[in-house]
């Protein structure tokens, strides 16, 4: 009956509820710092496993080796350097020829409009006058144009009073012999005068 009757009071759920929290929290708090040290180890790898030390070791010896050659060879090197490359031969693998034919096609063309670009950088300055100055040729040419369309009118017109007056001085002429058979006396006609006059005014 006491067994049966023996209930547990809310106080010691709550304590033992507290100590499995305050565990829980322990145990993460446990693997955050397994997991920063797990982070640090790898970001430390190069430094501290034994895998990475011998290929820096292997990387340094190697370049000591390449030192020690450059540093015995130090005059001839010194020799090479002084003399101009021409006609050097550069080698280069297989696989990077076809990129090596277009970045020389590049080159070629980035050679040859480099003094274009360069002029062009030193006008920067002077884009504003020059373009000041291309409005006025502009603003000439127009006015060029127009008095250009004016004197070829002129020289249209000219050239119908000048067919005209060609084609009544045979009459004229004929009249005027006639007159002369006849022994009547013509004073000459200002034709001259007047075709002069006539082309002054056009031109």
């Amino acid at each position: 009956m006491l067994n049966i009757s023996k209930k547990s009071t809310s106080c010691f759920v709550n304590f033992s509820r507290l100590q499995q929290i305050t565990d829980i929290q322990a145990e993460i708090y446990q693997k955050n710092l397994e997991i920063e040290l797990l982070s640090l180890e790898k970001d430390a790898a190069d430094v501290v496993h034994p895998s990475f030390l011998a290929q820096k070791c292997h990387s340094l010896q190697s370049m000591n080796n390449h030192l020690e050659a450059v540093l015995k060879e130090k005059r001839s090197l010194r020799q090479r350097l002084l003399k101009p490359i021409c006609q050097g031969n550069l080698p280069i693998e297989a696989v990077y020829h076809r990129y090596i034919v277009h970045l020389l096609e590049l080159a070629v063309t980035f050679i040859e409009r480099l003094e274009d670009h360069l002029e062009t950088i030193r006008n920067i300055p002077y884009l504003d006058a020059d373009l000041k100055k291309m409005s006025t040729a502009l603003a000439k040419m127009d006015i060029l144009v127009t008095e250009t369309e004016e004197l070829a009118e002129n020289i249209l017109k000219w050239r119908e009073q000048q067919k005209e007056v060609s084609s009544h001085i045979p009459k004229i002429l004929a009249e005027k012999n006639s007159l002369h058979k006849h022994g009547v006396i013509v004073p000459p006609l200002p034709l001259t005068s007047k075709v002069n006059v006539q082309s002054i005014n056009a031109k």
